[in-house]
């Protein structure tokens, strides 16, 4: 088997173009979160907590040697910190729904067959002598 026909083989596997639909999406959902932390979460945050924007927040820790100020910016950090707990929220519900459509359905019992209430019937009679 030729590398071509093998990769060919890799490639079409369910569970490898189920991967890169998810990481395409995936990529497009981070996106998504991202504006929505940036731009309609943490503005209001920042504004109820005086009028703060988060990306700004830093502190000078130094300079380059170029004269360029080195920063520890915490701030994209909290805004990072927020992305994630929104994502990891978002995909846990979307499992907690898949993990419910798994479920199965509760069903009745199935009522014995006469062998099984007869054998019931013999077994419940020989517990009595």
């Amino acid at each position: 088997m030729g590398m071509a026909s093998e990769f060919k083989e890799f490639a079409m596997k369910g569970s490898v173009v189920d991967l890169a639909v998810g990481v395409v999406i995936g990529g497009a959902f981070g996106k998504i979160v991202n504006s929505l932390v940036a731009d309609v979460i943490m503005p209001p945050i920042g504004l109820a907590i005086g009028g703060v924007d988060f990306t700004d927040l830093a502190v000078q820790i130094g300079t380059s040697p170029k004269g360029a100020p080195v920063l520890f910016k915490y701030g994209a950090f909290i805004q990072t910190v927020f992305e994630f707990l929104i994502i990891a929220l978002a995909l846990f519900m979307v499992i907690k729904a898949i993990n419910r459509l798994k479920r199965p359905s509760p069903t009745l019992p199935v009522p014995p067959t006469k062998t099984e209430a007869l054998l019931q019937d013999i077994r419940d009679q020989l517990a009595k002598r």
